[in-house]
Formats: C-alpha cells, sequence, structure tokens
C-alpha cells in the first residue's frame, strides 16, 4: 500500500504530494488525514496523509512512513477540501492552508510538548473481603479513604492525606490512576429561559424553517435588539436535531461575555477556541471536538475552522468586523470559509450586526442574502440621543480634550452613581514626539512612522513592527531638555480624567492593559460590577459589551479614523461610533452620547447622530458606484516588497506591464504608488490595486506572478484577494 503525504515545507516547488511505502505494521492504522513522520531528503519531516492506495506505476523505490505522528488528529474529508478551496482563495500554498486549521499546539510541524494534563485518581486495589477485614480491624484516617472509596469509586488523590494515601499503597490495598482532565470545564446552570419577543421570534421561526438549507440571512438588529437571545435559540434548535454549531465573536473582549452566556445555556457542550487560550487549554478544546464530547464551538476568526462534524449552523455575529480577515498569509475571509463549510452540509448562514457591511447590505438588497431585520430594543428602550460637538469652539474655551458639554454629562452621570464609557481609538500617552528646539521627531528607524510614548513604561514603540526604545528627557540630535509631547492616546485621556474627576475611578482597556492572559475578562467584570465608574478604551469596548449602568458614551475624536486615506474610512467611522454609542443606555436609564469632531458638517457623523444606518448606507452607495468600489467592483490589492528600494521600485513596473498584458481590458489598474505604511520593517512596499467585475483571466494572471515570484530572492509579493485596506 501507497500513501501520498504533503510535507511541511511552505515552499512553493514543494507543494504538492509525495508517494510513499507504507510499512506493514501500519497499513491497518493509517487514514488519510493523519500526520505522519516521513524521510524526505537526509531527514526526517511532518508531512499529512493525503490519499492512499494500492497502485503505484512508477519505476522509483519508496522510501517507507517513519511512523504515525498523531493518532487522534485526523483532518476530516471535509476539512482537507476546504483546505484546497482556502489554497485557491487566497494562493497559499496547502499545508499552510492545512497549517492554518490547526491551534499552534497541533501544527504539521514537531511537536515536542505534550499538552495533555492528568489528575491522579485513588480507587480500590485488593478485593472487597480484605478491605471490610482492615476496616473492621482499624480506625482512623486510612478507615477513612477506604470508606468513600467504597461509596464513590475512584476520587481525587489530593483530596486525601498524604500520609494515608502512602500506608494504604504499601498495604496494595488501593491503586493510583491517571485520568487525563481538560484545564477548562463549565457546568451547564440551571437559569430561566427568556422568552423571545414578538420581532425576535419572527427572525427564529424563519431561521429555523431553513435550518435544512443553504441560505445566507443577514440580521441587521440595532444595538440591544437581543440578537444573541436568538443565536442561542437556533443552536438549541440545531443540537436537536443531533447537528453541531460553530459561532463566531470578533474580539477576545466579546469572547469572555459571550461564553459566559454559553455556559449558562449550554454547559459542557461549548468549546472556545481563541488566541487568549494558553496552548494547553487550544489542545484541550480541540481535542474536545476532535472527540466529539462537545457540539458548539465559539471563538474568534480562527475557530471558522474548528473541526466539528454534521454541522447544523453558522453564525457570524458583528460580521462587519475587519478582524474576520485576516492580515497575513494566508489572507483569507472568516465569512468566505464559512460560506464554504455551509454549502458543503447544505445549511443556512446567519450574520448579524447593527451596522453590516455595505457589501452584505447590497446582497440582501438584492437577494441574494434573505435580510431579517430587530427594528427595537428588546425592552423598547429608545436608542440613546447623540449630540455633535464642533471642536473648533471648545479649543476657543480652551477645551483642548473634554468639550464642555462632555464635562456636564460626565458630573451628571457621577453624581447620579451610574457609568460612562470614553472611547478614543489610539492608544499610548503621546502620538508624537518632537523637539522644539531643533525640529528632531522619534521614528521607528524600521518603518519610518512616528513612535508612540507610553508613559507607564517611558517607552517609545513602534505599532507597526513593535521596535522599542527607552525615552530619554533630552533631545538626542540637539542634547537640549526641548521636547513637545503631542498627540492624544488613551493612556494619556486616562491621566487627564484622573485629575479633571478625582473622585471617580476610572480604568482603561486597550492592547497594553490586556495584554496578560484573562485580562479582558477582569475588565470587563469589574466595571459590569460598578467597580469602576468611566471606562476609557480603544475599539476593543465599541462592540457588544453589555452594562446595564452605563448611560453615558463620549466619543473623544471622531475625525480619528475619518481622515484615514481609505474607501472604508467613511463606513469604519460610522460602525466605530455607531456601535460605541450602542452601549449606553441599555437597561432601564436612558443613554446619552457625545460626539467630539472638527467636521460636524460631516455626512456620515450627521447620521450617526441621528442613529440613522440605512440613511448612511443610501448616502454611501452612490460614492462608491461612481469611483467603482466595492460591492460594485471587486478589488485586488497587489503590494510589490522588497529591502532593498531599488528591487521593489523596478519590479513592480514589471508586475503593472505584466498585468497590463494579461488582464482583461475591462479591469482598472491603478498604480505602482507606495503603500501607506511604505516601508515597514525595513521592507519597501509599492501597491498595485485592480478593480474588476468579471475578469476570465484575473485567477490564473495571479497565480503565475505568484509563482514567478515565488523563487525570487530580492522581491517578493503580498497578494491579498477583496483585501478590507488598500
Amino acid at each position: 500500500m501507497y500513501a501520498y503525504c504533503l510535507i511541511e515545507y511552505p515552499v512553493k516547488t514543494l507543494d504538492k504530494a509525495f508517494t510513499y511505502k507504507i510499512p506493514l505494521d501500519l497499513q491497518n492504522k493509517l487514514k488519510i488525514g493523519m500526520k505522519v513522520l516521513v524521510p524526505f531528503n537526509t531527514r526526517l519531516v511532518h508531512g499529512i496523509v493525503l490519499n492512499i492506495t494500492n497502485d503505484y506505476q512508477d519505476k522509483y523505490e519508496l522510501k517507507e512512513i517513519a511512523r504515525i505522528e498523531d493518532e487522534f488528529l485526523i483532518l476530516n474529508k471535509e476539512l482537507l477540501e476546504l483546505g484546497k478551496y482556502l489554497k485557491e482563495k487566497t494562493l497559499c500554498n496547502l499545508i499552510t492552508a492545512y497549517q492554518t486549521m490547526l491551534p499552534s499546539a497541533l501544527k504539521i510541524k514537531n511537536q515536542k510538548s505534550n499538552y495533555n494534563k492528568y489528575e491522579d485518581y485513588v480507587e480500590l486495589q485488593a478485593n472487597l473481603k480484605v478491605i471490610y477485614e482492615y476496616i473492621d480491624s482499624h480506625k482512623g484516617k486510612k478507615v477513612e479513604v477506604l470508606e468513600r472509596l467504597l461509596e464513590e469509586k475512584q476520587v481525587l488523590k489530593k483530596e486525601f492525606d498524604a500520609n494515608s494515601i502512602r500506608e494504604l499503597l504499601k498495604l496494595d490495598l488501593i491503586k493510583i490512576k491517571q485520568v487525563q482532565v481538560y484545564r477548562i470545564n463549565k457546568d451547564k446552570e440551571e437559569i430561566q429561559d427568556i422568552n423571545l419577543n414578538l420581532d425576535q421570534l419572527k427572525v427564529f421561526n424563519k431561521v429555523k424553517d431553513s435550518l435544512e438549507e443553504n441560505k445566507t440571512f443577514l440580521l441587521y438588529g440595532v444595538t440591544g435588539s437581543g440578537k444573541t437571545l436568538v443565536y442561542i435559540n437556533l443552536i438549541k434548535e440545531v443540537l436537536k436535531l443531533g447537528k453541531t454549531a460553530i459561532m463566531l465573536v470578533p474580539e477576545i473582549s466579546l469572547t469572555e461575555q459571550v461564553i459566559n452566556i454559553f455556559y449558562q445555556y449550554f454547559g459542557k457542550d461549548v468549546a472556545i477556541l481563541h488566541s487568549g487560550l494558553s496552548k494547553g487549554e487550544k489542545y484541550d478544546e480541540y481535542l474536545k471536538i476532535i472527540n466529539k464530547e462537545v457540539k458548539i464551538a465559539i471563538g474568534t476568526r480562527s475557530a471558522i475552522f474548528a473541526p466539528l462534524e454534521n454541522l447544523g449552523i453558522i453564525i457570524i455575529d458583528e460580521e462587519h468586523s475587519e478582524t474576520y480577515k485576516q492580515d497575513n498569509n494566508p489572507r483569507y475571509q472568516a465569512k468566505d470559509i464559512a460560506q464554504k463549510r455551509c454549502e458543503y452540509y447544505g445549511i443556512p448562514l446567519v450574520l448579524g450586526s447593527a451596522t453590516p457591511s455595505l457589501e452584505a447590505m447590497a446582497r440582501a438588497q438584492k437577494g441574494v442574502y434573505t435580510l431579517l431585520t430587530l427594528e427595537k430594543r428588546v425592552n423598547n428602550q429608545a436608542l440613546p440621543t447623540c449630540m455633535l460637538v464642533d471642536m473648533k469652539k471648545e479649543l476657543a474655551k480652551r477645551n483642548f480634550v473634554i468639550s464642555e458639554a462632555l464635562d456636564k454629562e460626565l458630573k451628571d452621570v457621577l453624581n447620579k452613581n451610574e457609568q460612562a464609557i470614553l472611547l478614543l481609538n489610539r492608544r499610548g500617552y503621546s502620538t508624537v514626539i518632537t523637539c522644539s528646539n531643533c525640529g528632531f521627531t522619534y521614528k521607528c528607524p524600521h518603518c519610518e512612522v512616528t513612535l508612540t510614548y507610553h508613559k507607564s513604561s517611558n517607552t517609545l514603540r513602534c505599532h507597526i513592527c513593535g521596535y522599542t526604545k527607552i525615552k530619554d528627557d533630552i533631545c538626542p540630535k540637539c542634547r537640549e531638555k526641548s521636547l513637545n509631547y503631542l498627540g492624544l492616546g488613551t493612556e494619556k485621556l486616562e491621566n487627564l480624567i484622573n485629575t479633571k474627576y478625582p473622585l471617580a475611578r476610572v480604568i482603561r482597556m486597550d492592547a497594553d492593559t490586556t495584554a496578560t492572559k484573562g485580562a479582558h475578562n477582569k475588565l470587563i467584570k469589574a466595571f459590569r460590577n460598578h467597580e469602576y465608574d468611566i471606562l476609557i478604551g480603544t475599539q476593543m469596548i465599541s462592540k457588544g459589551l453589555d452594562f446595564p449602568n452605563c448611560t453615558l458614551v463620549g466619543i473623544i475624536n471622531a475625525d480619528a479614523t475619518l481622515n484615514i486615506p481609505d474607501f472604508r474610512s467613511s463606513e469604519r467611522t460610522f460602525a466605530l461610533i455607531h456601535q460605541a454609542s450602542g452601549r449606553a443606555g441599555r437597561a432601564n436609564l436612558p443613554g446619552k452620547v457625545i460626539i467630539q469632531t472638527y467636521n460636524p458638517d460631516n455626512n456620515t457623523l450627521k447620521m450617526v447622530a441621528k442613529n440613522d444606518y440605512l440613511g448612511f448606507y443610501k448616502l454611501e452607495m452612490p460614492i462608491r458606484k461612481v469611483l467603482k468600489y466595492p460591492p460594485y467592483y471587486y478589488l485586488v490589492s497587489i503590494k510589490v516588497c522588497s529591502k532593498k528600494y531599488d528591487q521593489a521600485s523596478i519590479n513592480a513596473k514589471k508586475v503593472l506591464e505584466y498585468l497590463k498584458k494579461n488582464l482583461a481590458k475591462t479591469s482598472i489598474i491603478l498604480g505602482p504608488s507606495t503603500a501607506l505604511n511604505f516601508r515597514m520593517n525595513d521592507i519597501y512596499r509599492f501597491s498595485i490595486t485592480i478593480k474588476y467585475q468579471f475578469d476570465d483571466y484575473l485567477k490564473e494572471t495571479l497565480q503565475t506572478l505568484d509563482e514567478i515570484f515565488g523563487t525570487n530572492k530580492d522581491t517578493f509579493l503580498e497578494i491579498d484577494l477583496n483585501p478590507m485596506q488598500l
């Protein structure tokens, strides 16, 4: 028997299956999709079995598979097919596609650590006659151990006195048994089911009636309309059918809240998959799925590859979020993968959001997706009232950060013992440090962007490549003590709020304060329990979080995302501010939102202030149509990258010429131009953008380009189909 194996090297020239002979001792054990160790050149490498056959026509002498590396890890037929789809969709290597599906503890490459966790349990060893004779003739702790084991059969060793266990082992009355356990193990809580209201019931029934069909539903529901409860009830229906479910959320911060709700309803039927888990926890959760011990997988983007079989539904919450798109190789969109899996099983996909992406809403308007709406909050509470504040006028009053209106509302919230959220989508203390004497500005030596100052650690950091240096008090160029700290980040805002409102309890939530394991959950729980009055944070606090006592949201700089040179800037700004606004007034208290801007006449901000998503949609779509952007045109972004400026520039022109010769005349090619972040981690980047509606030559052209530059030592390409950013 012979096996076709894909080896671990992610090199284009080796992106094919190699044939190996299956030794006799493995012929009854080896299965398609297993991880194996095989000889390649002079060493042993890891790989995945793609096929097993009895036929081999060539005359070459074959090497044998060395061993099965992991008998429990088997990529099933669906996932093997999904890997091929991922390769085709993103132009990555097949081995890279399969690597992407696995948690870090189970990558194809050598797994040196054993992530299995065991607990020692005590069991009776001797026969019952001997046990009872010992109990009748003795007293004390050893007898208590035996009596308990007669009742419970198996008990954790650590629950007993160590000396008693040691002596009973010597007498051969008991034995120790190692049992594999999971690090995360939650029991279902006995909670009272919440009945769906009429609007929720209408949405629920429409999806329920299509559980055996491959349809995509767009659930457009205002913030606080109870989308999560609809999801829970749909998953209950799927479980009744004996099927499984996947639910995706965009942020780790949101995962914790959703997970806790799902644990209450489903307990041990839930597995969680996200980057905040330790390698051991990821291994355990994956093991639960492989062993069919759970029926529901919840997590961020990569959870879409959860190896659940017999899927019944996939739900993607906050579908508009850009975090569902992977920004490095393979650059997959989780929504595309979800649609492919739903197509395979013939099941529905539910996309939910209060601010659907324009592409999703356009498909719903055309009837490609089925549009479902929840127009009211569950408790019929009104959406928060929004107020635009012109910061140009505030500057005349010397209010540089907190406007008069926001100051008044913050004081009112604190007096009423309520809570407030302040959104500033920029972390750190100062975004620019410059010298007033000589004009020197701190920049990253690898990326040529300004370094952000983090006061708590007294460091200057590049938020692109991670470069860090300790800040000096004097200018490194002119040696004068004349440094100016410009720009505003969440850390500086926290200091300002603490100074302005000394009695307020303030907490900050950004990438710096949530770097440690479990930090997201800890901060969210503390704010929900009203241990703090004001929460300051970046975009991670804008989506899905539910704080009943929060009545005020302040948007400190609404223009930050609006001024980014990208065609999606308006859409991102609307979604970010509208979602953040939705954190206010979700319970019985009315909510208010103060939006601080230097552009109060901007139409996007006016629509945010009106809570008018459909108005924004109608405003933005004609602009997209005129400029030939999605959803009217598809996009491809090609970055031509090299450590040498000249090589990047020359090859960018060559790529352009190749595209002009080989693409359809109807396709529009823009560039090459310098990329938005032109130099990243010492790599120079030129950008070429393709806009197209139909182009039969596109796929083949991109694949050929990818192959050509796959062997180029000086220059490489980053090809992103349907990019979120240009």
